[in-house]
């Protein structure tokens, strides 16, 4: 207990004052501070085993700040008359049926790349070791093919994106006879 308290006294200000600045008023400043003393109590003796009480202490508050934020998030109701759409794929989904012809576009570094590391999974490191270059060579050959392939779907495919890069729409082409 007196570990506790000598972590607490030493930290509160500084803890009290990282709170007030992500909370912004005081009321709920101090309520989320006193959460914070009672789950250090709560830990009892297991408190004196924590080897950095300041870092556990911030750990905690972050933690119950991410938790009162996500609980106070405004929830609208919907109307119980609203159709679901669920049968439609998102435009991303079905952006695969473009993906065949587009990788067989590519250039063969390019195509295998993509398909080892991106479609079967293979990780750069183990690619690199296979390909017999650096780690960030093998780094550097995924990024350039990923986005000479982004490139090709983009032109080939007129993919557009919406305002957060995401995949919006696109105009589909028929595979290659």
């Amino acid at each position: 207990m007196d570990s506790l308290m000598t972590a607490w006294h030493r930290h509160e200000g500084e803890l009290r004052a990282w709170v007030r600045g992500r909370m912004g008023n005081a009321p709920d400043t101090e309520d989320m501070v006193q959460e914070l003393f009672l789950k250090a109590l709560r830990q009892d003796k297991k408190f004196c085993e924590i080897s950095n009480a300041r870092a556990w202490l911030f750990e905690v508050a972050r933690n119950a700040l991410a938790d009162r934020l996500r609980l106070k998030k405004e929830q609208v109701e919907l109307p119980d008359d609203l159709v679901s759409e669920a049968n439609e794929l998102a435009a991303v989904d079905s952006l695969a049926v473009c993906l065949p012809r587009a990788l067989a576009e590519l250039s063969e570094e390019d195509r295998e790349v993509i398909t080892l590391c991106d479609l079967e999974g293979l990780n750069q490191e183990d690619y690199a070791r296979i390909k017999g270059i650096s780690l960030p060579g093998a780094k550097s050959r995924v990024q350039r093919a990923r986005k000479r392939l982004r490139e090709h779907l983009t032109q080939a495919c007129q993919v557009r994106f919406d305002e957060a890069g995401k995949v919006c729409c696109f105009v589909p082409r028929a595979p290659q006879a």
